[in-house]
């Protein structure tokens, strides 16, 4: 994927950064549910939850990721790309970033989780603390072509275990807000 410019990155708001009110149901999702997206989504599928790995590797992080870890731009780190199903459907696709010293630093296995979810490592472990959650309309370059779309809103958060962050930008696809029967 192509670096975009500094200023053509999206605008990540916390909640009280909002420039006008947003749906209830949609703002619960965005910024009041601050447990696992995993688990809501399992109960929204009645379990039928399944993790859909896209790609996992070393490679360059984006600017506003580098930004958000307190990293040199360019920095390399660990990428994991994931759909989060419902029903075998794609329900969120879910980018999640660390850099490379501090996630080896650590001790922290990314590589070997699989189909297994990294909310449910993250929530499970005491030791990791969650940042702010801020929402934004996701770029639609950012995603993978077979659910690119326009405006589709997205989350983010920085789980944070000593010198370790792990960036988790979670986004909302049409699928999900169909099943959860709301209008975003």
């Amino acid at each position: 994927m192509p670096e975009r410019a500094v200023s053509e990155f999206p605008d990540w708001l916390s909640a009280d950064r909002l420039p006008f009110p947003l749906d209830p149901a949609l703002y619960d999702w965005l910024y009041v549910d601050k447990g696992s997206l995993t688990r809501r989504l399992t109960d929204l599928a009645n379990g039928a939850f399944s993790v859909t790995p896209l790609h996992e590797a070393w490679q360059p992080l984006r600017a506003d990721e580098c930004a958000v870890l307190n990293l040199p731009a360019g920095s390399e780190g660990w990428v994991r790309e994931v759909y989060l199903c419902g029903h075998d459907q794609p329900w969120v696709f879910a980018r999640s970033v660390a850099a490379r010293a501090q996630l080896e630093e650590s001790g922290l296995d990314l590589q070997r989780l699989g189909n297994r979810s990294l909310g449910e490592l993250l929530f499970s472990d005491p030791a990791f603390t969650r940042g702010t959650l801020e929402a934004c309309r996701y770029p639609a370059a950012w995603l993978p072509t077979e659910c690119r779309a326009e405006g589709l809103w997205a989350r983010r958060s920085c789980f944070r275990q000593n010198r370790l962050g792990v960036l988790v930008s979670e986004v909302f696809l049409s699928a999900l807000w169909q099943a959860a029967d709301i209008a975003p």
